[in-house]
Parts: C-alpha cells; sequence; structure tokens
C-alpha cells in the first residue's frame, strides 16, 4: 500500500480532453501501444495509461477492442498519406517520396503499427479488409503520381513494384536505422523512374 500511494501522489493529475482532441489521443495512443509490444498489447487499460487517462474514456469513444483497431488503422492512413510525399502532385520525378527518410524518424510508431498490424492480419483474417483498405490507399497515391511523371499511365504492375520498393526501405529503416541508406536507395529509384519517362528532360531547370 505503500508504494502505491507513493505512485499516486507522484502521478501528474489527468488532463480534461474535449471530444475530438481526446479521441486523437487515443489513436495515437493506441497506436503507440501496438508499435511497442504487439497487437496483443493493446487492451483499454494500456491505452487509457499511455494517454493518461482512465479506462472508462477508452470504451466510451471505441466500444469495443475492435473498433479501437478499425479507427486506429484509419488513423494511421491518414496521417503516413499526409506524410509520405507519394502523392506531391507536382508530376516531377525529383519531388517523388522526398522526405520519405524523415517521415520514420519523425513517427516511427505510425509505421511500426502498420506492420504489426500486417502481420497480424495472417493470423487473424478479420484484420485483411482493413489492411488490404490501407495498402489500396498507398497503391493509388503510387500509381496517380506514376502517371503524372510518365508518358502512360502507370500500371498495377509498375505501382506495386516502386510501391514494394518504398515500403522495404521505411521498414529496414524502422529496423537499422541508416537514414542515408534509405535516401540514396530512393534516389536511385527515381534515377530509375527517369529512364522510364522517354519523353522527360533531365535538365535540372525543368525540375525533373
Amino acid at each position: 500500500m505503500t508504494a502505491s500511494a507513493e505512485g499516486a501522489e507522484g502521478r501528474e493529475p489527468r488532463k480534461r480532453m474535449n471530444y475530438g482532441e481526446g479521441r486523437e489521443a487515443l489513436l495515437n495512443a493506441a497506436v503507440r501501444v501496438v508499435a511497442r509490444g504487439g497487437l496483443r498489447k493493446l487492451t483499454y487499460r494500456a491505452v487509457a495509461q499511455e494517454a493518461g487517462t482512465t479506462h472508462g474514456l477508452v470504451v466510451h469513444h471505441f466500444g469495443s477492442r475492435d473498433a479501437l483497431i478499425e479507427e486506429a488503422l484509419a488513423h494511421a492512413i491518414r496521417t503516413s498519406v499526409n506524410t509520405s510525399a507519394l502523392e506531391p502532385g507536382t508530376g516531377k520525378v525529383a519531388d517523388f517520396s522526398v522526405g520519405l527518410s524523415d517521415m520514420v524518424t519523425a513517427d516511427p510508431d505510425t509505421q511500426a503499427f502498420q506492420y504489426e498490424l500486417l502481420l497480424e492480419s495472417r493470423r487473424r483474417p478479420e484484420l485483411l479488409p482493413q489492411i488490404r483498405a490501407l495498402y489500396d490507399t498507398y497503391f493509388a497515391a503510387t500509381e496517380r503520381e506514376l502517371s503524372r511523371m510518365l508518358p502512360d499511365d502507370a500500371g498495377q504492375p509498375l505501382t506495386r513494384l516502386v510501391f514494394a520498393a518504398l515500403d522495404g526501405l521505411v521498414l529496414h529503416q524502422l529496423v537499422f536505422g541508416e537514414t542515408e541508406t534509405t535516401d540514396a536507395a530512393v534516389e536511385e529509384l527515381r534515377g530509375l523512374l527517369r529512364l522510364l519517362d522517354a519523353d522527360g528532360d533531365d535538365s535540372p531547370e525543368n525540375g525533373v
């Protein structure tokens, strides 16, 4: 009891969160819990502790563990797509996937969370629709940007090849670090994309 009392005294008081802010904080907490301990560690109590709030608030926002997983994955999709530079929209090879290594360095938990669920979906097929939705979002963004860069629309095989290269680099950086290796490999990928653009002008002033 003494230890518990001391722990309670040393704990910072929980802050009251507004509804939207609280929901986002809980989703971020869920991502961190899974990234660090795997999906088996995702419980209401673990998320509440990570977010510095109550178990009841997590239940109130999500209702079920499956709903929490689904919404955390959707949150991870929004976060990753917005920061991945997969689709800068310029149609310039030089802009493609700029800052990929910085994205991993800045938010490794979001990336690790997605890989954790990807592997877990092999054991739990009910997760596969969410994982497929995640990757379909990435594939679509990659295909749109490749079609802007190249003289012909990018098909599924090329899209999958390019995204698989980027996905593998993210995973390797998560495990090994080595941001310089990621940056160098992405630049090599851009070089290959320039070769595919038969009508492209490689001159720097054109920004290719």
